[in-house]
């Protein structure tokens, strides 16, 4: 999978760029607040329709301009694609898929395959259940649209749910909750599924992986930690079904849904230490490569292709023993890497790397 062109109108700091990467690594060097994790931003964009830094889609829209573009041009399997995404103040944002406005987001995913390393990683393991969720459901979306789809209309009827939770407990009539305790536990059921297959899998390799990195010194574990038990459910969909209708008198206590897909979380463990708890700056650091490496070589495999990689300003967080390790896990990848200086690069044996200098938002090769 390769970007043949990136194009930007008004977005961020960038008034007019085109931008022709090449197939290697594609190095956009410059000091800070140049433009550079704008440039990537608007790669992560086209991949998921959504920001990586904001939920607000005006921010990105160019400061004194009333709306802004991204486009981009792309190689795959599946053929030749672009990918355009039309931002207008105070509007929602347009996608368009090879000419043709997307009714829904979902129909992006899958196109342009993104797995994107930035210093804000940390967060998986450091912070709450929401990163690691966020995390799950955005590898599982490029990979099984379907997945995409089921998590929007779940989220729905939660929405809808907890809309009713959070009014008059005495206007709550029996059978009210009915109908959306139904969706929850269907839709409940097959997103639970889908979450453990994948960490089951991405633990595998993240094993490896980590093993490797430490030296054979800590041993990496990743684990599902559904809300509910699912070992003692014999039908995941009824005890869904049944936590959430003996639960509806507390819900409406507390005034939100307590059970469910949504409240979910992955264990991320050294040998028998909870690493979001207990683990060092460096261990969690490096649990996080280890995961971030995970998800690249599953890509690989499940797609057929290496998916595009973007290192953000990545590279000083890390040692040089890992440096080297991630620098070699991307040679069969069309790179975005940014950075502040090269230090680091030229010990590392990479082939067909092109830099670019970023000033004031603009790109020239040097």
């Amino acid at each position: 999978m390769r970007i043949t062109k990136l194009r930007l109108n008004q977005y961020r700091n960038y008034d007019a760029l085109q931008f022709f990467p090449q197939a290697g690594t594609n190095v956009l060097l410059g000091s800070n607040a140049q433009g550079k994790t704008n440039a990537a931003e608007a790669i992560f964009l086209c991949a998921f329709g959504r920001s990586q830094r904001t939920p607000r889609d005006a921010e990105m829209i160019q400061h004194g301009c009333e709306g802004g573009y991204v486009g981009i041009e792309l190689t795959s399997q599946t053929g030749s694609h672009i990918i355009e995404i039309k931002l207008r103040d105070g509007e929602r944002k347009k996608i368009f898929i090879d000419r043709q406005l997307a009714v829904r987001t979902g129909e992006l995913m899958g196109i342009l395959n993104v797995v994107m390393f930035s210093p804000d990683d940390l967060s998986l393991v450091k912070e709450g259940p929401g990163a690691r969720r966020r995390f799950l459901d955005m590898e599982l979306s490029q990979t099984r649209p379907a997945y995409y789809y089921r998590l929007q209309q779940y989220n729905v009827a939660l929405k809808q749910r907890n809309a009713l939770l959070k009014g008059n407990a005495w206007d709550i009539r029996p059978g009210m909750l009915a109908m959306w305790d139904e969706q929850l536990a269907t839709l409940g059921e097959a997103i639970m599924v889908d979450r453990r297959k994948f960490i089951d899998d991405i633990s595998t390799v993240a094993y490896d992986l980590h093993k490797r990195i430490t030296g054979g010194a800590e041993t990496l574990h990743l684990c599902y930690q559904p809300n509910i038990d699912m070992e003692a459910a014999g039908n995941l969909r009824e005890a869904l079904l049944q936590a959430l209708t003996q639960g509806a008198q507390e819900d409406i206590r507390r005034g939100f849904t307590r059970h469910g897909p949504h409240r979910d979380d992955m264990g991320v463990y050294l040998g028998d230490i909870d690493a979001r708890t207990y683990g060092s700056q460096g261990q969690q650091r490096t649990a996080v490569l280890s995961i971030k490496l995970s998800e690249l070589a599953m890509l690989r495999e499940e797609k057929g292709e290496p998916p595009v990689l973007i290192l953000d300003d990545v590279l000083s967080e890390l040692d040089e023993s890992r440096q080297r390790l991630l620098l070699e896990s991307m040679k069969d990848c069309q790179c975005f890497l940014t950075c502040t200086s090269l230090d680091g690069l030229h010990k590392a044996d990479l082939k067909d790397v092109r830099v670019f200098r970023c000033e004031a938002g603009q790109l020239q090769e040097e």
